[in-house]
Parts: C-alpha cells; sequence; structure tokens
C-alpha cells in the first residue's frame, strides 16, 4: 500500500511509519519539523529506508499540501496526525492553536475532496472533545479519583463539550473528519484518543507527560506536580494504538466510525500518587517535586470506555501499565544524548 502520513515525523507518526515499512509498504511522510525530536525520528525513518519520501509542509499551506498530494497519489491510506498539542499552548496563543488544529485538518480534507482522492483517512481526535464532565459523579479516594458510574469510562456517546481552545480546534476538526465521511463520501475514521506512550517520544512538560516526567527524572530536571496528583488518565502503549489503527483501516465496518481510544480502565494509573513509586523503582532512589495549582482544562479523571474498539476491531491493548512504563524508560534510558 502507499501510506501518506502527516506529522509523519512525530511519536506517534514515526512509530506508524516504522510499523508499516516493516512490513513493506511505501511510506510518504508529511511533516514541518517544528516538534522538538522531529528531525531525530525522521533521520531514523531514513535509517530504514533511505528511498523515504519526505515533505516538509506546513499543515496551514494548502497550496503545497495538495501539490504533494497530488503528486503522490493514489493514495490508500491517510493518517493524520499534524497537530498542535498541547492545552498550554492553546490558551497562550489560540490563533495559532486554531489555524494548525482546525484550518490544518480542513486542508487536508478539502485537498482529498478536490483531487478526488479515495484513500482511508485516519484522524487523532482527543478525549478534549467530552470537557470537563462535570455532570459526571467522581470520587477521590486515597490514590486517585475513579467514576462512582462509569465502570467501563467514558464512552463515545458522551456529549461534546469543547474545552479550552485545543478542546475546541481538535473538536472542529473530529467533527469535520467525521462530517466529511457522511456528506462527500470520504472514508473517515476518528480516534478519540486517551494517553497514548512509547519509545521515541520526546515528551515536554504540557505534552506527553509519562514520557516527561521520565527524561525529567533521569536528567535530573524540576518536577512539577499540577494539582494533587490524582488525575487517573488510561493509558496506551504505541505499539497497541498502531495495531487498533491498522485493524481499523482494514475494516469497511469502522469507516465513518468514531472510536475512543486508550488503556481503558485496566490501564488506568493517577498521574503522579501511583505513577511515582513505579518510575522511583526503576530509577532506584526518591524524587523530589514541587506543586502548582491545576492547569486550565485538565480533567481530575479520564478513562476512555474502549468497548466500541474491542468490538468492531476485534483489537484489545497487550501492553500492562508496568511493563509499558518499563519499556519507556528504558528507551528513554538508552537515547538520553538524543533528548534535548
Amino acid at each position: 500500500m502507499r501510506i501518506v502520513i502527516t506529522g509523519g515525523a512525530g511519536f506517534i507518526g514515526s512509530n506508524t511509519a516504522a510499523h508499516f515499512l516493516a512490513e513493506g509498504h511505501e511510506i510518504i511522510v508529511i511533516d514541518d519539523l517544528s516538534r522538538p525530536g522531529s528531525e531525530v525520528n525522521l533521520a531514523w525513518l531514513f535509517e530504514m529506508d533511505p528511498n523515504l519520501a519526505f515533505y516538509q509542509i506546513d499543515m496551514r499551506d494548502y497550496a503545497a499540501l495538495r501539490q504533494a498530494l497530488d503528486k503522490v497519489k493514489p493514495i490508500d491510506i491517510l493518517f493524520h496526525f499534524a497537530a498542535q498539542v498541547a492545552v498550554t499552548t492553546s490558551v497562550s496563543d489560540p490563533r495559532l492553536d486554531f489555524s494548525v488544529n482546525a484550518l490544518g485538518t480542513f486542508n487536508v480534507l478539502e485537498a482529498v475532496r478536490t483531487l478526488n482522492l479515495d484513500p482511508v483517512i485516519l484522524f487523532t481526535s482527543t478525549n478534549k472533545v467530552y470537557g470537563a464532565l462535570e455532570s459526571i459523579v467522581v470520587i477521590e479516594d486515597e490514590t486517585r479519583y475513579r467514576y462512582r458510574d462509569l465502570e467501563k469510562g467514558v464512552p463515545e456517546t458522551t456529549p461534546l463539550d469543547f474545552y479550552s481552545p485545543y478542546g475546541c480546534s481538535k473538536g472542529a476538526a473530529d467533527q469535520y473528519v467525521h462530517d466529511y465521511g457522511r456528506i462527500y463520501g470520504l472514508k473517515t475514521i476518528v480516534f478519540r484518543n486517551s494517553c497514548i506512550y512509547g519509545p521515541r517520544q520526546f515528551g515536554v512538560e504540557d505534552q506527553g507527560w509519562l514520557a516527561w516526567f521520565i527524561i525529567a527524572a533521569l536528567k535530573g530536571r524540576d518536577i512539577t506536580i499540577y494539582g494533587n496528583g490524582k488525575q487517573v488518565r488510561d493509558i496506551l502503549h504505541v505499539s497497541d494504538l498502531i495495531r487498533a489503527m491498522a485493524a481499523a483501516c482494514r475494516q469497511e465496518a469502522a469507516y465513518g466510525g468514531i472510536f475512543n481510544m486508550g488503556g481503558g480502565p485496566q490501564n488506568s494509573i493517577s498521574v503522579w500518587t501511583e505513577f511515582s513509586p513505579i518510575l522511583e523503582k526503576l530509577l532506584g532512589r526518591k524524587l523530589d517535586i514541587s506543586r502548582a495549582s491545576w492547569r486550565p482544562g485538565d480533567q481530575n479523571i479520564y478513562i476512555s470506555d474502549t468497548t466500541k474498539a474491542r468490538q468492531v476491531l476485534e483489537w484489545k491493548p497487550k501492553f500492562s501499565v508496568r511493563d509499558g512504563i518499563q519499556d519507556l524508560f528504558q528507551w528513554v534510558s538508552s537515547n538520553l544524548e538524543i533528548i534535548g
């Protein structure tokens, strides 16, 4: 197959590219290389395939994007990962956030439509489209928050309530992708991702928290915990995400679908009170931290109900919380020299 990956030099993009390259597919990477670590990831991909096709394009540049897609057609799959990914950045620069996430996604859809391309389009959205989930009753326990009534987590039927500029821009893109499937017959799939983690994740403080804590701990950087540290997220190893995406692209039943994608209740962990003992055991020492107030749009708990993905895609995660964190820790430990 011929596969285009926007944001293909990013964390999810480079891992996805490597997966499909290993299967013998032709990969075209589109990336503006603005994300820290993207040039390192791109070099890694070129080591795998020196003939890899790469286009350095800003997703806001419709003409350049359309020209590139026209040049590489026909296209079997288009993974759209390119995005502004941090809530904090969206608050400080909402115009940038909107233009990259909402307009950039619209540019992808319009290029596909006007060029009469017919790929499967898989877009990675976010759990932030559900907002603060203030109507859901949450219980505070000793080490974590938990839902009182949602045993399986948040389902796709939950009303949308975009929160923060990031939630708005990704939510708008989410709905455009879904509606282009309905109105124009494009083969679209939306994955509303929870916390994805794994090798080649150059985490920073405002995005990629698992990687950021591990990198900061190993490099001796200051660690700040926002809120009380009991915030809960379901985490999913990037290899498990890629298996789900590959399964979705193979099944017509997934076209037009929206899937909550994460580790689910069995792969949930609180961001500090439960994560720090695992990290400190791997480090062999205690960590000093500082604390600060909650950040805008930060949910005290989010766990994905992945029932739909499990049923439609016949998929479930393979990595446990501990095994996945150990895998990421080992990758960071072995690659400190390339991590800024």
